[in-house]
């Protein structure tokens, strides 16, 4: 848990990075939950597997390299009515939409699901998301490496150089885990919502 704390935290201080504001955007509280705000919608779904990856590829104390540890992620997307600098003292839709989303995932096989105002819009992505669930089900803490960096835009050479492994490898490693279709996915996510948000609106 705290190798996956630490991980967490890590990541967090890069994304606050990408976000206009200056206050921390992402929090851990109630020690095994996390919150957090980005300025660009369009980029939630890309975040979130982020996330998911970089807790995906720790590796156990036998380092074996099945999953050892994983996360639930509910996407809301929409407006605020106000926020403070302690993100669990704001409110508005987009707060209501992820803690209800994730609330109802606690008696379900869910580990990403999406909620905004827009009914055509969850019902397109929470499909593809359940896809998207049951193919990472089956990565190896490899498959998830290859991802995490993919998802930070690493070409294959600059993944293979630093993980210590051939250009091929990386591809294989690359093609088993399904980015292609996880790139396609991603791409059609971000121009929905790009197209249809403005900063949560």
């Amino acid at each position: 848990m705290e190798q996956v704390l630490n991980v967490l935290k890590s990541e967090f201080n890069e994304i606050d990075k990408l976000n206009k504001s200056r206050a921390p955007n992402f929090k851990i509280f109630r020690g095994d939950s996390f919150q957090g705000i980005l300025d660009d919608p369009s980029e939630s779904l890309k975040i979130a597997m982020q996330l998911k990856t970089a807790i995906n590829r720790l590796q156990g104390e036998k380092n074996e390299r099945s999953i050892e540890a994983d996360l639930r992620c509910a996407i809301g997307i929409g407006t605020y009515d106000f926020k403070r600098e302690l993100i669990s003292e704001s409110n508005g839709q987009a707060f209501q939409f992820s803690g209800r989303t994730l609330d109802s995932m606690k008696n379900s096989n869910r580990k990403t699901l999406l909620k905004t105002p827009d009914d055509q819009i969850n019902e397109e992505f929470n499909t593809s998301l359940y896809l998207f669930d049951i193919l990472a089900d089956k990565w190896s803490t490899a498959s998830a490496e290859v991802i995490y960096y993919l998802l930070k835009d690493l070409k294959e050479n600059d993944i293979a150089a630093e993980l210590g492994i051939s250009q091929s490898a990386v591809n294989q490693r690359k093609k088993a885990a399904g980015w292609d279709a996880i790139a396609q996915l991603l791409k059609r996510y971000k121009h929905v919502i790009s197209q249809n948000f403005s900063n949560g609106k």
